[in-house]
């Protein structure tokens, strides 16, 4: 069956980057016979000359487009953006730095003849993968897994397929502002498989995500899948206050048997503990009602400032 297929593509200043990758996905979608592709550029307010590249190639190829954003909204933003403009039976979402490699098309476009309607890429290595990446990677996995109430397999990339259905679904049916679409992709049902796949160095540039970015992303992700974590504060109280009735029954008997310690010391660190633990607890809370102030202001996700297409 000859499905039609949107290629989401998210860009945010890969000038270096641009045309590598349209040679090799051109290349590789030219070889995919019996198919029809769309390409969507979604131009993630790039500072550089990413725009002009993006346009050059949509004014030179048929079945092109570019989604230019007024200004940096993000890559789910992105993402979403290009799902809610994408004409296909299935839409592949990827990243235009060529750590999704196109040759991996092939293989998404033989599950979706298989009917899979969810198909998630999943790294089974990455070539600037270092010991750090790998641990930073698997502890979010894993604190996510133990936080969330849905499960999601560790080293999904936001590289995916997803039929248009499911497209539908995770647009219509999941408005919140802050999302994290690998997460949603697997929570929302539907026949789903993934496919492994090496991560190549980047072929030119570098990562927009640095340490702290993740870190903050990682939260936000957490967020919006689990409330387990505004219970800390109940649980910490309890633990806080079973362990200070242990130091007064120990307190007590002390003074009894005439050999009291001093109690300076014991106030101090009591003090000190339980306002660090207090100071978490509203962090955390404070986070949560951030993600309701930014629900309640109801601002759009993302804003096209315009779009240069080719039929």
């Amino acid at each position: 069956m000859g499905y039609t297929f949107s290629v989401i593509v998210s860009v945010y200043n890969e000038e270096p980057v641009i045309p590598l990758f349209w040679d090799e996905l051109s290349n590789t979608l030219q070889q995919l016979k019996g198919y029809t592709f769309e390409v969507i550029f979604v131009n993630d307010g790039s500072s550089d000359k990413s725009a002009e590249l993006i346009d050059h190639i949509v004014n030179a190829n048929k079945n092109t487009k570019a989604i230019h954003f007024s200004k940096n909204f993000g890559h789910e933003a992105a993402m979403l953006a290009g799902l809610e403009n994408a004409q296909g039976d299935f839409v592949i979402c990827m990243d235009s730095d060529l750590q999704h490699p196109p040759s991996c098309i092939e293989q998404m476009v033989g599950k979706a003849s298989e009917g899979y309607e969810v198909v998630t890429m999943v790294r089974n290595h990455r070539a600037d993968g270092g010991l750090r990446k790998r641990l930073t990677s698997g502890l979010f996995y894993w604190i996510f897994n133990k936080l969330s109430h849905g499960q999601i397999e560790p080293n999904v990339s936001d590289f995916f397929m997803i039929s248009k259905r499911v497209a539908g679904v995770v647009t219509s049916k999941y408005p919140e502002r802050t999302r994290f679409l690998r997460g949603l992709i697997q929570s929302v049902g539907f026949k789903k498989t993934s496919i492994p796949f090496v991560a190549p160095n980047r072929a030119a540039g570098q990562s927009k995500y640095s340490l702290t970015r993740l870190f903050f992303f990682s939260l936000s992700a957490i967020a919006t899948f689990s409330h387990i974590p505004l219970r800390l504060g109940l649980a910490i109280g309890l633990l806080f206050g079973g362990f200070s009735f242990i130091v007064a029954i120990y307190s007590v008997v002390m003074k009894f048997l005439g050999e009291p310690f001093s109690g300076y010391t014991t106030i101090v660190v009591l003090i000190s503990l339980g306002f660090s633990l207090l100071f978490i607890v509203i962090g955390i809370i404070g986070e949560y009602i951030g993600y309701i102030f930014n629900e309640v202001k109801g601002r759009p996700t993302y804003i096209i400032d315009r779009i240069n297409e080719q039929k």
